[in-house]
């Protein structure tokens, strides 16, 4: 009989069930991307025939993620980032847009899905001179987020909140401002939030039965805000010009973008950013 201890099994690759409709999968299919399967593309297809605006709206949050991080690292010279809520990854994730800026930034994603977590793994690297780090946490967890994060950001120093349509799922307003402001708290003057959510300000009831559409569909419920209720998020941060806006008012740049313009119709969600003092 031996005397070592037997080897640990190795980790078993997250199940995927394929029978039931994935946010992170429906927002890649939206964005164009392969990670889906015919029930993600299904339940994509269902609300885009509600409302076909929401591919634009998408693939203008994720022209927001490109704009902010440039902005906060050419203008307000943050080097670290706190991404919670990454998202399966697609193409200029947060720390290529940062890395390729300031190769020193130091970025950490945050997620509570196994399957995002697998394809993290697999297809976000790091410029040598920064880092890229990976926390396996609950947003409803802000301490165990945040003692994840110290191990690889030094939170003496500014850092980026991100918080990129993911409050949304926190249903309940008390519990969800509550959860940013313990993030906020943690982190010094100099920091900054950025953050967008849904809301039904432009279509109206066509949004309201999107939500009713996904939060029927087997995915994670969410609750769409009105930009006031959005902009409390930020209460007690200064909010970097233009405010709270639809994504696609939020410094447009079509000319790096090729679109949209400031003349064209707003996309149902509103985001800011904010400055901790």
């Amino acid at each position: 009989m031996s005397d070592h201890p037997p080897a640990p099994e190795p980790q078993a690759p997250p199940v995927i069930d394929t029978t039931v409709s994935h946010v992170a999968r429906i927002w890649n299919y939206w964005l164009g991307g392969k990670d889906n399967y015919e029930v993600d593309r299904a339940v994509g297809d269902q609300i885009t025939a509600i409302l076909p605006d929401v591919p634009r709206l998408a693939r203008a949050s994720r022209a927001l993620l490109g704009r902010t991080v440039r902005y906060l690292v050419a203008e307000a010279g943050v080097r670290q980032f706190l991404d919670v809520g990454t998202g399966l990854p697609t193409v200029d994730n947060t720390h290529e847009i940062a890395q390729r800026l300031a190769p020193e930034s130091r970025v950490v994603y945050v997620d509570n899905d196994p399957l995002v977590l697998a394809h993290a793994r697999a297809l976000l690297t790091s410029s040598p001179e920064g880092v890229t780090e990976y926390i396996h946490a609950d947003l409803r967890d802000p301490d165990a987020i945040l003692r994840g994060a110290a191990t690889t950001l030094d939170l003496a120093r500014p850092v980026a909140l991100l918080l990129m349509g993911i409050m949304e799922f926190v249903t309940d307003d008390d519990e969800a401002y509550g959860i940013v402001r313990r993030l906020v708290e943690a982190l010094p003057p100099g920091s900054h939030l950025v953050l967008y959510d849904g809301t039904n300000v432009i279509h109206g009831e066509r949004s309201d039965r999107i939500v009713e559409v996904w939060n029927s569909s087997g995915n994670a419920p969410l609750v769409l805000r009105t930009p006031e209720r959005i902009a409390a998020f930020f209460d007690g941060l200064e909010l970097v010009e233009p405010g709270v806006v639809s994504c696609n008012r939020w410094r447009p740049d079509p000319a790096r973008e090729g679109g949209p313009g400031e003349g064209e119709e707003e996309v149902d969600a509103f985001c800011g950013v904010g400055r901790k003092p």
